[in-house]
């Protein structure tokens, strides 16, 4: 049988080790159930029993989620899941080297809620925009793009490293035909930007939210609303550029102004842009792609953060389509 893992969590602090547990051990359970050992513990003392390699990965796993206890990140099944997710557990893996040129300490602290960027990718994403004017995040969804990209504009505004935030999207799919749309221009584009408006609700709160809002501290608009204007000092993100056209990307790069930091982000595999035109998205891809100051980020499946059936559901589709451009190239 194999000899059960024992190891102390420090510092000795009830809070912080009943955080750890969840109410009822709700946490260790989770924990438990997701990787097939079993969890005991006498106050920071714990032993795991199990295979040697999954007891090992929960020991990881708890003294990683027992760091972000002490840091103040309020633990909760999701951000738990989150940490699981990945199938080799890569933040928690010991032997990982990450890249001596990305910032170690890459925790992102909001009002509400502190976000800690999980894998190299996101790591790399997250240091590019602390140092580029011009970011591409690009990737399938449930990478966290958009929701890092937020989470750093966040941080950046309550740092007063800016003034104020700009939110853009392309309102509709094809075209941006907001008209026949009942309601004013907030009524008519809010539903487009819901998952822009829940990012911030949950780092800010509503209230503050809405304040900022109402002293347009914070502005969410649809990408047409763009033109002619200069952005200085603003954090500006533009979610869903797959969907923009050649011009309406270079119309909203040429749109940033001093002081302002902008993100791009977009799935290229969603792209419903009318057949014939292509995006401005992996056009800037290829135009941009050695300019100084500009940095690109590549998100791949593996990245994907969302329930383990997202990852599959995108390896699926990635699967198929491969399967049916080799079927085209074969006829052809």
């Amino acid at each position: 049988m194999t000899p059960p893992t024992t190891f102390s969590l420090e510092p000795n602090d009830a809070r912080h080790l009943a955080a750890l547990c969840g109410q009822l051990d709700t946490h260790l359970r989770q924990i438990e159930n997701r990787l097939g050992i079993t969890i005991h513990n006498r106050g920071n003392t714990f032993e795991l029993r199990g295979s040697e390699s999954r007891c090992k990965m929960g020991a990881a796993l708890l003294t990683a989620l027992y760091a972000d206890v002490t840091n103040g990140i309020q633990l909760s099944p999701d951000s738990i899941h989150l940490r699981l997710q990945d199938a080799d557990l890569e933040m928690l893996n010991e032997t990982e080297t990450p890249d001596a040129n990305i910032e170690t300490t890459s925790l992102i602290r909001t009002k509400r809620l502190s976000v800690r960027p999980r894998g190299q990718n996101q790591r790399t994403y997250v240091a590019a925009i602390n140092h580029h004017d011009i970011n591409f995040g690009i990737g399938p969804a449930g990478t966290g793009k958009t929701y890092l990209a937020v989470a750093c504009a966040v941080r950046a505004l309550l740092n007063e490293e800016v003034k104020r935030i700009l939110l853009v999207r392309p309102a509709v799919e094809a075209g941006e035909r907001l008209g026949f749309l009942p309601g004013d221009l907030s009524q008519k584009v809010d539903p487009y930007l819901r998952p822009l408006y829940d990012a911030l609700y949950e780092m800010l709160g509503f209230e503050t939210v809405s304040k900022y809002i109402e002293r347009h501290i914070i502005e969410i608009a649809p990408l047409a609303f763009m033109r002619g204007r200069t952005l200085n000092h603003a954090f500006i993100i533009l979610d869903e550029a797959q969907n923009t056209t050649r011009e309406q990307m270079k119309m909203f790069l040429t749109r940033i102004g001093f002081g302002s930091t902008a993100v791009v982000t977009g799935d290229t595999s969603q792209i419903d842009l009318p057949r014939g035109t292509q995006s401005g998205l992996t056009h800037a891809a290829q135009v941009l792609e050695n300019v100084e100051g500009i940095a690109f980020t590549q998100f791949g499946i593996k990245d994907v953060v969302r329930h383990p059936v997202v990852q599959r559901v995108v390896s699926a589709y990635e699967a198929h389509e491969q399967a049916n451009d080799h079927s085209r190239g074969n006829q052809a």
